[in-house]
């Protein structure tokens, strides 16, 4: 039975403004965000039966509504789709937008349906929008990199920071935080951009820098954690002191609770910097 299978990166997101709007295809976000090597393997296949579509994670059967979306656009048949990831769900990683993304690529294989890469990014982005599991990721997956969003109402708009490649980035993963909730709290909301407004004048500044050190991206990162109210974890925030103890910078991964770094530190993965296209494949 013929498969076809595509990879989308992980995104480790920073600082991120909600730009709201009733059209799904114009509510995104602006912020800082960067792609890592590891991310998500899809397979798709036609299904099995002629029942409904399934869609499995890393072996075991999950309800993925951003994912189903993605499938009812594209799919004109049932089929089966495989992820497979070392990141976790639901922690900061944009594993919905890379789930997403890479599910619209390999069923645009599968069927040979001739949609270009914008406009399959645009499939992936919409239904994250519509089902509240994120605003941005797929623009930072799509482009590949370490990039800033300053440009109100273009969804996939970025530009790339000047940042060396291949920097290791430590991680540590301690639970999940419910997307939905975040971004359907009105309150929340409003402190979040208010925190992101300062944040993204700082990040603009850098983006137009020669050469820009992944640490000076991560200070930003860790005054909008703290400003914006996201910063509540105890194990998380306690993490970030002891890596700023021992000389190191370390933020809050958008939104999970995760802590990442660019110095190693107990209990962490590692993975890698991934800043352009070419080097995701």
């Amino acid at each position: 039975m013929k498969t076809v299978a595509a990879f989308a990166p992980g995104n480790m997101s920073g600082v991120f403004k909600i730009i709201p709007h009733e059209s799904p295809s114009q509510m995104h976000s602006l912020g800082l965000g960067f792609t890592v090597r590891d991310g998500v393997e899809v397979e798709v296949g036609l299904a099995r039966d002629a029942g409904d579509s399934t869609i499995s994670f890393n072996g075991q059967g999950i309800e993925f509504p951003t994912v189903g979306d993605v499938i009812a656009k594209l799919a004109p048949r049932p089929v089966a789709v495989r992820i497979e990831s070392t990141l976790p769900l639901s922690s900061g990683f944009g594993l919905s937008g890379a789930s997403a993304l890479a599910t619209a690529h390999a069923l645009n294989g599968l069927f040979e349906l001739g949609h270009g890469e914008e406009d399959l990014a645009m499939i992936a982005h919409v239904a994250e929008v519509e089902n509240l599991t994120g605003l941005g990721d797929v623009c930072a997956q799509y482009h590949g990199g370490c990039l800033v969003k300053l440009t109100p109402g273009q969804p996939l708009a970025a530009r790339p920071m000047p940042i060396a490649a291949g920097k290791p980035i430590f991680y540590r993963y301690f639970g999940p935080i419910c997307t939905r909730a975040v971004l359907s709290d009105a309150e929340q909301a409003a402190r979040i951009n208010t925190a992101a407004d300062a944040a993204l004048e700082a990040l603009g500044e850098l983006s137009v820098k020669e050469r820009v050190e992944m640490d000076e991206c991560i200070r930003v990162c860790r005054r909008f954690a703290k400003d914006s109210g996201l910063l509540r974890d105890d194990r998380v925030r306690g993490l970030i002191a002891d890596i700023e103890a021992a000389g190191g910078v370390a933020s809050m991964i958008m939104l999970g609770n995760a802590v990442f770094s660019t110095s190693r530190f107990e209990g962490c993965k590692e993975t890698v910097l991934a800043t352009r296209k070419g080097e995701l494949q």
